[in-house]
């Protein structure tokens, strides 16, 4: 064994003391996780505010918060989670999570002019900021320690290329919510990937009904359009019933998942789904302050580490398939 190994083996001896049943961090914790255990840390007890930018209802949330709080079982943290799809509200609760003096922090940013100054005020505490899931453009050199998430441009050159491929001569894409924006980018991405004829239109993601209708009327306004991408699991149900009450022959894709896409991907009623893995994104967020406070670690090197874009078809979705029913995909 190397000398580099045999220290790394001594600080995870120190870091970690592995307990299968363990009443907070073993059994219960791994059942909550589908499976998913690490065993419990001996490390002082730390405090970790995760403040997001979650819209009631929207399941890929829950998949985010599961691997949070699976990471605080391992790491004994105390996980405080709230959010708020307002970019004030979301400013006001980090605001919130600073007063109460949190060990560390990790944090969305939909919306970057609006949350950056308040993030800067908790650096300022000394209080560790590690970003997830949007904001990958603004992390860099602003003191925030590290960044888990998907390169949603990349992500959205990849579902223009894939519908490139499979045919579509005219792709929709549907965006759930204004402002934000990692899922502007995922459009821009599917527009340059795609290169055909593209639109884009913008609907209530907190209103499935009116998702429906809006993407059901479009359709039959325009009878070219052949793809409609969503970026939300939720949406992209919605969007299959919007197809069918339109008389539309156009087919359905996604960004992201839950548990109801894998049979969808396996009737046919949806192509493909682009997974940025939210699961890791909670977890690897409170998992790196837990690093950072215990052994100094940073990850990523001042880059982002990308959790995706991972792209589920026909020819894996039955592998990735039991990992959404456990809620962990």
């Amino acid at each position: 064994m190397s000398l580099i190994s045999r220290k790394m083996a001594g600080v995870l001896a120190i870091l970690l003391t592995v307990s299968a049943c363990s009443s907070s961090g073993g059994k219960a914790a791994e059942e909550g996780a589908g499976g998913v255990s690490a065993g419990k840390a001996n490390t002082p007890n730390i405090t970790v505010a995760m403040v997001t930018h979650a819209a009631p209802g929207d399941t890929f949330w829950d998949i985010i918060r599961k691997g949070a709080e699976t990471a605080a079982a391992k790491d004994n943290v105390t996980l405080k989670y709230s959010s708020d799809p307002t970019s004030a509200n979301q400013a006001n609760l980090i605001q919130s999570a600073i007063d109460s003096k949190v060990d560390g922090l990790a944090v969305t940013l939909p919306d970057p002019p609006a949350l950056m100054p308040v993030v800067k005020k908790a650096i300022a505490a000394g209080i560790p900021v590690v970003a997830f899931n949007a904001g990958i453009t603004s992390f860099e050199g602003s003191g925030i320690l590290d960044y888990f998430g998907s390169d949603e441009t990349v992500a959205g050159q990849t579902a223009g290329e894939r519908a490139k491929a499979d045919g579509a001569k005219h792709v929709l894409c549907v965006v759930q919510e204004q402002g934000q924006v990692q899922l502007e980018a995922r459009c821009e991405g599917v527009q340059q990937g795609f290169g055909g004829q593209y639109d884009k239109i913008y609907v209530n993601g907190r209103d499935l009904p009116s998702v429906q209708s809006t993407i059901s009327a479009k359709l039959q306004q325009d009878t070219t359009i052949d793809l409609v991408v969503t970026l939300g699991a939720p949406y992209a149900l919605a969007a299959i019933q919007s197809v069918s009450s339109a008389g539309s022959k156009a087919k359905v894709a996604t960004f992201d998942f839950n548990p109801q896409i894998p049979p969808q991907i396996q009737s046919g009623a949806l192509q493909w789904a682009i997974d940025q893995q939210p699961f890791l994104q909670g977890y690897e967020a409170i998992d790196a302050i837990w690093l950072y406070k215990v052994n100094g670690n940073v990850l990523g090197g001042g880059k982002a580490t990308l959790t995706g874009p991972y792209l589920v078809d026909k020819s894996n979705v039955d592998f990735v398939a039991k990992f959404a029913a456990a809620g962990t995909r």
